[in-house]
């Protein structure tokens, strides 16, 4: 069974990612090569182990590299994706973004890449002929969700049987003989006759990976095999006298230890980065990890960084001897999970807990100390997958747990929050347990998981959760503290989301006044506690105090010298651009939303959660200022990518479907409007309350809808219990309730009460002036609104006084070409709708 070369290439893949090198030893298995291929013909193959029983070291990942490599001319893409690790997974998903003309993890964030490539492979766009390789993966369940759908292949290895039930297998066993023998004549060539294969293939138990430990010890040693098997015999005999664990086979253990030994012996520094190696995860370790000499290391492994030359000599023996897998151009070293086992087997406990916290100590060092700095996500993504098998969250270390603290902001930052949430939960439940649940890093992480439910709409959640993180964020460490301040604002953004406006406002103020006389006014824990009040102010319709208060820290931040935030730059700026367009200055927001969502697009990426959000405030400033192609294209784009990335009922879904809902109804498409919004309405209980401000609201633009496409009645029943629940919760004198009360007054018209139209169309229009000004398009809406019915009465002359003001206020304001003056002018009722801001 000779391992024929493939047939000249007749392409390359245009995308080649994270492929392995090949195996130049790679021997056999045709027959399985053949039956793989075969069975792409059902799209999703998994390459399973057979005899071994979830063992190690029977060749799966080296017969899907060479899949690969051998079948490469058939692909247009070819990406490599680590699966033992969940969180893995998406991140290396989100890499391959950039290759698909898709915005990078980097800029966009690792959840929203992630499912931007899902998308992009099951349209076949831009490649059809595409083939993702998923390694280890032992858990089906974990991958249910994110296997690629499409036109192309996906090839899975796992050591897990129960993926024989999932998808079509291709189970592997050991190495016929035949395979061993030509394996090993291909691997010392000259130095081992075929009976010397045989005899030492029947010691080893045809398994791939002793097999290769055993060739790469006779190339570099010129052992004789004579001797290797006296060794060999001897070495399993003492093994298994030894109790060794019966999950690793004894020829694998017997194999590897007489490597190590030879190693040793050889080079005795390459043995101690091995022994490091182990205690990493078993994906590609960056050689940066070992660049620098920091406080805490080993003098040994400190001299060997410290040489260049023999740091270099050791990498390239544990690669001789078979005992790392090199990859030069992507500058990594990999260990077999089997031999990270035998390795860590082979130390006491207390060798391994201190080569384990040196580790801990090489992974702090090589993450920078910005996580939120997008130029800095590559190297976070390259250690977050040995975090969890280096045992990260055990350390103690206040460096350590830096590193930790800097991990879940790099993945906040990158809005990859479940991931955030998977690793939050763990730190806080091993803190807890070896420093106590109160102690400053672990409030310290309950602040960010109070933050993450809240990113992820599970408000009720994280409302109980702050409450409980600041009661004792302020009895353990004061109530100044930065914590327990944090969890303070946490719980005034829980008040927002349960539609509690004004002790929210009221929470913020106290949560600024600390902030301030901590900090000072220039410092950028004040600047966000100034934009949680001037939110507090919007909500509750005083929108010039918010606009006035957004200024301020605009001038701030631009005449300061404090280290830049870009999240809550945009943050910022997005909220003043709503500010300002909530003042009715819609040509002015625009300006200002367009340079925002530059700033988002350049600085964090036009898929970033946070540039999404200025996106759709983008898009409202459009649709009110009148250009509603432009809002229109924005409003849908920005509502797909929400779906695809946080499902429909989140928040920020519901937030943008409201928004798409909008625009489509002021351009005409009154049905497509009607079933997104009534889809919208009935999913907001489930993410607020019935009770909260935006579920009545909403409800508004659906009763608006029921009556423009023919159902007044409906309309006005609906109007009359949302004005009732705003009324309640926020009383009549808010922008929202005076938004409701304008459209039921068109129903009453449309079913013929035009009196009552005319006397709550009238008395909305004073409120709304003594709120927002008589030149607010809001009240401008109601005034023209009066002027209709009192037409409709027969009450032309008052109708007539009325207007000449109406039109010299759009003549001031919007201009008589806006859409709002037009539909003015030619005596039509106007409609208010409503777009639910961020809480």
């Amino acid at each position: 069974m000779s391992n024929s070369q493939p047939e000249p290439l007749s392409r390359i893949p245009q995308v080649w990612g994270k492929i392995p090198p090949r195996n130049k030893n790679f021997t056999g298995r045709a027959d399985l090569l053949a039956r793989l291929r075969e069975g792409m013909g059902g799209r999703v193959t998994a390459v399973l182990p057979h005899a071994l029983h979830g063992l190690g070291g029977v060749g799966k990942t080296h017969m899907a590299v060479e899949y690969a490599h051998r079948y490469q001319s058939d692909y247009d893409l070819v990406w490599w994706i680590p699966a033992d690790q969940p969180v893995l997974v998406r991140s290396s998903l989100a890499s391959l973004a950039p290759r698909l003309g898709l915005p990078s993890a980097s800029v966009s964030g690792v959840e929203e890449a992630a499912n931007a490539v899902l998308e992009a492979l099951r349209r076949g766009e831009p490649y059809r002929d595409w083939l993702l390789i998923f390694d280890n993966a032992d858990e089906p369940e974990e991958l249910s969700d994110i296997l690629p759908q499409g036109p192309g292949h996906v090839l899975i290895t796992s050591r897990n049987h129960r993926w024989a039930g999932v998808v079509d297998a291709v189970p592997i066993d050991v190495f016929t003989r035949r395979e061993s023998v030509e394996f090993l004549t291909r691997r010392v060539p000259r130095a081992i006759t075929p009976e010397d294969a045989d005899r030492l293939a029947e010691e080893l138990g045809d398994l791939p990976l002793a097999l290769e430990q055993a060739g790469a010890l006779q190339a570099e040693t010129g052992i004789a095999v004579s001797e290797y098997l006296r060794l060999l015999t001897q070495q399993t005999s003492h093994l298994l006298s030894q109790g060794k664990p019966s999950e690793y086979p004894a020829s694998m253990t017997a194999a590897w230890a007489l490597s190590v030994a030879s190693l040793e012996e050889k080079l005795p520094e390459a043995l101690d980065l091995l022994r490091y190696c182990a205690f990493f995860g078993p994906e590609p370790i960056p050689r940066d990890a070992f660049s620098r000499v920091v406080p805490g290391l080993s003098k040994q492994l400190s001299d060997l960084i410290a040489d260049p030359i023999r740091l270099g000599r050791a990498i390239g023996e544990l690669g001789r001897f078979a005992l790392a897998r090199l990859d030069i151009p992507a500058r990594t070293l990999q260990v077999h999970r089997l031999i990270q086992a035998l390795v860590r087997d082979e130390l006491q406990e207390s060798e391994q807990e201190r080569l384990r916290h040196e580790v801990h100590l090489l992974l702090a060092n090589y993450t920078p100390q910005t996580p939120g700095d997008a130029s800095n996500w590559d190297i976070y993504l390259n250690a977050l997958g040995h975090l969890g098998p280096a045992g990260v969250a055990k350390c103690q270390a206040p460096v350590v747990r830096e590193l930790a603290l800097n991990m879940i902001s790099f993945l906040y930052a990158s809005s990859d929050y479940l991931s955030a949430q998977t690793f939050v939960q763990s730190f806080i439940e091993e803190w807890s347990s070896t420093s106590g649940a109160d102690q400053d890093d672990v409030l310290t992480l309950k602040v960010e998981l109070g933050n993450l439910l809240r990113e992820l709409g599970q408000y009720d959640e994280a409302a109980d959760h702050d409450l409980e993180t600041h009661q004792a964020a302020e009895k353990a460490l004061g109530r100044d503290h930065d914590t327990t301040l944090r969890a303070l604002r946490g719980r005034a953004a829980d008040l927002r989301a349960s539609g509690d406006f004004q002790q929210a406002h009221e929470l913020d103020e106290e949560t600024l006044r600390r902030f301030e006389s901590k900090f000072g006014k220039h410092h950028w824990n004040t600047w966000r506690a100034v934009n949680s009040v001037a939110l507090d102010h919007g909500l509750k319709s005083d929108y010039v105090n918010a606009r006035t208060l957004l200024e301020g820290v605009i001038r701030g931040i631009r005449a300061s010298d404090s280290p830049p935030d870009p999240a809550s730059y945009l943050n910022i700026y997005t909220g003043l651009a709503r500010a300002v367009r909530l003042s009715g200055d819609f040509s002015e927001a625009c300006d200002l939303g367009e340079d925002a969502y530059a700033y988002g697009v350049e600085r964090l990426g036009p898929e970033h959660a946070w540039t999404l959000r200025t996106g759709k405030d983008l898009s409202i400033a459009w649709r009110r200022a009148g250009d509603y192609d432009r809002a229109l294209e924005l409003a849908d784009e920005i509502h797909q990518r929400y779906v695809r990335t946080f499902g429909l009922e989140h928040p920020d879904t519901l937030a943008a479907a409201t928004c798409l809902a909008n625009i489509r109804r002021t351009i005409g498409q009154f049905q497509e409007a009607l079933v997104l919004a009534d889809d919208t309405v009935r999913r907001y209980p489930r993410v607020y309350t019935r009770e909260h401000p935006y579920f009545h609201a909403c409800a508004g633009n659906l009763a608006l809808l029921r009556r423009i496409t023919g159902d007044p009645e409906v309309a006005r029943k609906i109007d009359e219990d949302a004005l009732a629940g705003l009324e309640l919760k926020l009383g009549r004198n808010h922008h929202y309730s005076l938004t409701v009360a304008i459209n039921l007054a068109s129903d009453l018209a449309d079913v013929g009460e035009v009196e009552a139209a005319y006397r709550l169309c009238s008395g909305t229009l004073r409120r709304l002036r003594a709120l927002l000004g008589d030149d607010h398009p809001t009240s401008l809406s109601a005034a023209a609104n009066t002027v209709a019915h009192l037409r409709a009465l027969g009450r032309d002359e008052e109708a007539a006084e009325l207007s000449v003001g109406i039109e010299e206020g759009y003549r001031r304001t919007l201009t008589l070409d806006h859409p709002d003056a037009q539909v003015f002018l030619e005596g039509r009722r106007l409609d208010a709708d409503f777009d639910p801001p961020p809480i």
